[in-house]
């Protein structure tokens, strides 16, 4: 399985367009060589970098159809349900790290890695859109086919 974006290739810096520092939309991501066995996929955008305590998720999406190719900019598939991210919102919140003036331009420390993370699952899931990071984790337990990532970085 494999997710990729043509905003930004894989360890490539996100274009600001789809941050806070521009139009804080989801890019567009192409999603290659789903396994027959999917049922369903879900989708969870995570900063590990990020300084609170297990890192800052952005966007949880799931029960997305396992035929889908693409998810357009500004949208999810229909049918599939956003859960609640780290901002307590039900939708995408992009990128978006402190900003460190002691950090000279150009040094990598002030880099967050944004991790797209695409789970291909064995069933679709009934939960609440309230439902976190750790709950939709909790759910896909036991029931991941196979699983990609695509990693962006970020910098202000």
């Amino acid at each position: 399985m494999l997710i990729t974006s043509p905003a930004f290739n894989d360890g490539d810096l996100i274009p600001a367009k789809f941050t806070c520092d521009g139009g804080d939309i989801n890019p567009e991501l192409q999603i290659q060589n789903v396994p027959a066995a999917a049922k369903s996929l879900a989708l969870v955008l995570h900063d590990p970098d990020a300084p609170v305590r297990n890192g800052f998720t952005h966007w949880i999406v799931w029960n997305i159809g396992p035929s889908t190719a693409l998810i357009k900019q500004e949208s999810v598939p229909p049918g599939s349900t956003e859960g609640r991210n780290d901002a307590g919102r039900n939708n995408y919140v992009g990128p978006c790290p402190p900003a460190s003036p002691q950090l000279q331009r150009g040094d990598p420390a002030g880099t967050h890695h944004y991790h797209f993370q695409l789970y291909a699952l064995d069933e679709k899931l009934d939960l609440p859109a309230e439902t976190d990071k750790d709950g939709l984790e909790k759910a896909m337990a036991g029931h991941i086919v196979e699983q990609a990532e695509l990693v962006g970085l970020y910098r202000r």
